[in-house]
């Protein structure tokens, strides 16, 4: 049934730049691939490109890729070396997109109409996403029953994802000279409590639909200082918690201030500030398509400890998970690269599933 090298298709695809916001020549190219499969119809919105089967299945599944990377660290062109190839997103994900363009040249008459959905922005700030710009569009492009993420996973289900925050601690304390500390207080010094509370925090590892999560607070950046003789009123430190999706928001960041205790003081003009974030999203391996997949990999899902746009679809009521070739570890590193046996195993995965019709056990 497959037709392309897959290893070669996604040299061709890391070969191609698409760093965020610069996504148009792979979209194009995507697009150029996918226009000349005659049971797809293709739509462009933006550097957004979704081809969709219309064969009156009852259920929809969406196969969903992004298109850009981050900026590349002197490895932006492929380069094969027996069954690996290397280069900027070989793992993030332009594998997953090279698997995702292959079933969707290869698989006519699949058991489930599904939607292939190549998106932009997916690593950059959540309202440049590309499906969100589809949702605020093109809301029927998104009208799925389940959908796979195309995330590196080294061919394992990776199952939900953790939740996100990011705050600002901001300490106070008061100026003096250097010479004279004692008529001061040291923000900076101050912090030291804080990011030792963060160091020793031991976070939960709740198993959810048999996955388990790990959730983790770890300081991100620190700033503070006014001058080389002078102590300083005031310092900041930014924590990032991954917090498992049985919390919400609310619960997380509770979770934060609880870690944080009396190292901060609200009352004396201390300030923890919520930055940003984003809910996780449960396993959701109960829908019968996404079971199917279970049993096509054969091996137990695990949870996905980062944060990825199942938890995009999940918001909206859509189960989801992660599942393509690649080690989730190398994503954005210099050494990026991923192996040929793992886009066989995701590619002969995911057929099976488009091949194999409910009911069907064999």
């Amino acid at each position: 049934m497959r037709t392309a090298d897959l290893l070669a298709l996604t040299a061709e695809l890391v070969d191609i730049p698409s760093v965020s916001h610069h996504e148009a020549a792979l979209a194009d190219h995507v697009e150029a691939l996918l226009a000349e499969v005659p049971w797809l119809a293709v739509e462009r919105v933006g550097d957004n490109v979704v081809a969709r089967t219309d064969l009156g299945r009852p259920q929809r599944l969406a196969l969903a890729g992004h298109l850009d990377t981050v900026a590349p660290n002197a490895n932006e062109q492929a380069r094969i070396e027996g069954d690996v190839c290397w280069g900027i997103g070989a793992a993030d994900m332009k594998a997953g997109c090279a698997v995702f363009l292959e079933l969707a040249r290869t698989i006519a008459e699949p058991a489930v109409d599904v939607t292939y959905v190549f998106y932009e922005c997916e690593e950059v700030e959540a309202r440049f996403n590309g499906l969100r710009r589809l949702l605020a569009e093109r809301p029927d492009l998104l009208s799925v029953d389940a959908a796979i993420l195309g995330e590196p996973t080294s061919a394992r289900i990776e199952a939900g994802c953790q939740g996100t925050l990011r705050v600002k601690v901001e300490l106070m304390g008061e100026r003096a000279h250097t010479a004279r500390p004692w008529m001061g207080r040291n923000a900076i010094h101050r912090l030291a409590d804080v990011l030792a509370r963060s160091a020793a925090f031991s976070g939960r590892r709740p198993v959810l639909d048999g996955c388990e999560f790990a959730e983790a607070l770890q300081a991100v950046s620190v700033t503070g200082g006014v001058a080389g003789n002078v102590v300083p009123d005031r310092a900041s430190v930014v924590l990032n918690h991954r917090f498992a999706p049985d919390r919400d928001i609310t619960d997380a960041l509770a979770a934060v201030r609880s870690a944080l205790g009396d190292a901060v003081d609200e009352a004396g003009g201390d300030t923890v500030v919520l930055t940003d974030h984003a809910e996780g999203a449960r396993p959701g391996l109960d829908h019968p398509v996404l079971k199917r997949l279970v049993e096509a990999v054969g091996t137990s899902p695990v949870a996905k400890l980062g944060w990825t746009d199942v938890a995009f679809f999940s918001a909206r009521g859509i189960p989801a998970t992660n599942f393509g070739p690649g080690d989730p570890s190398l994503a954005h590193a210099a050494g990026e690269r991923v192996e040929r046996h793992e886009l066989e195993s995701v590619y002969a995965a995911l057929a099976g599933v488009l091949d194999r019709h409910p009911g069907d056990n064999s």
